[in-house]
């Protein structure tokens, strides 16, 4: 609220005699100062795809969104069921996060969205993209999310089998911290695209993959691609970190298939605290605490019926 405004207020309370009515308009315009000032995290989550209990985009993203309402210095926003219909969504965004499915169907190679999402990324917001978010079409939203998050899925060159991810060492990076290293089933993508020489790119999760799960069995194309059986004993980067010049940061996470997965502390933390980082917010000393049930995993799961 502007200082003349709150004036005027004051002295209409004041004039009546009113002290208390004056502090509680005070309380409430620095409250509204201090939402103002906080920085604003978009949540976009794609149309239900695969059936109960994986690519759960909408439910996800309501869970995230309940994990930053406590967070101070932060204000989070959701978007259900695709690309925002409201023209203003990405207004005052400081960073934005895309779950959903991609390739060429990617909602933000359709329209006019690369160019959206662009003009925001060179005024320096972030994004994330997490699990098939981060696959796009090599000659469209490849070379953008090369700028954007410093890497993306390239059909054919990554692949995407289910298999259990044993991380177990982590970086000092803001996106760690209170992450402790872990070990759970997903459909974890790897062999990603990424910049040159991994130019400014942080690996954040790393795993082994053995050599049953570099043959693809599970992946979609079935493998095995040769490229990816050739390389046998490499650690391969699940998830990523990029700080762009001009200072937008980026973070891509290839997990997230499965809803459940969203239970495990360290899992969910690792995504909380990239929003955070992305969006320029102190990542707390022991990351984003959030505590979630049995019963908070179920909530706003889309109605797929049984998936047979």
């Amino acid at each position: 609220m502007k200082p003349v405004l709150l004036a005027i207020i004051l002295r209409q309370l004041t004039g009546r005699g009113s002290c208390i009515l004056a502090l509680l308009a005070l309380a409430l315009c620095w409250s509204i100062e201090a939402r103002a000032a906080d920085k604003k995290i978009v949540l976009v989550a794609g149309h239900p795809s695969h059936g109960p209990g994986d690519h759960e985009f909408n439910a996800g993203v309501q869970l995230l969104h309940d994990c930053l309402r406590n967070v101070p210095g932060v204000t989070s926003v959701f978007y259900l069921n695709g690309w925002p219909k409201e023209a203003r969504a990405f207004d005052g965004a400081d960073t934005i996060l895309f779950f959903m499915d991609g390739g060429a169907g990617h909602p933000i190679v359709e329209d006019d969205h690369l160019r959206i999402i662009g003009d925001l990324m060179k005024k320096g917001v972030g994004l994330a993209c997490v699990h098939y978010a981060v696959e796009v079409p090599k000659d469209k939203g490849g070379p953008e999310l090369l700028d954007w998050i410093g890497g993306y899925y390239e059909d054919r060159w990554s692949t995407n089998p289910h298999w259990e991810a044993d991380i177990k060492s982590l970086p000092n990076h803001p996106i760690t911290r209170g992450v402790k290293p872990f070990r759970i089933r997903d459909e974890w993508y790897y062999n990603i695209r990424f910049r040159p020489e991994m130019k400014g790119v942080t690996p954040i999760l790393v795993a082994k993959p053995d050599d049953e799960t570099r043959q693809g069995k599970s992946s979609s194309p079935r493998g095995p691609y040769p490229h990816v059986v050739a390389a046998s004993g490499r650690e391969e980067v699940l998830a990523w970190a990029v700080e762009r010049p001009g200072g937008g940061r980026g973070f891509g996470f290839t997990g997230a298939h499965t809803h459940r997965n969203w239970g495990n502390e360290n899992f969910r933390k690792i995504v909380l605290n990239a929003l955070l980082w992305t969006a320029h917010v102190e990542v707390p000393a022991n990351g984003v605490e959030c505590a979630l049930t049995d019963e908070d995993l179920k909530k706003n799961l889309d109605p797929k019926g049984t998936g047979k």
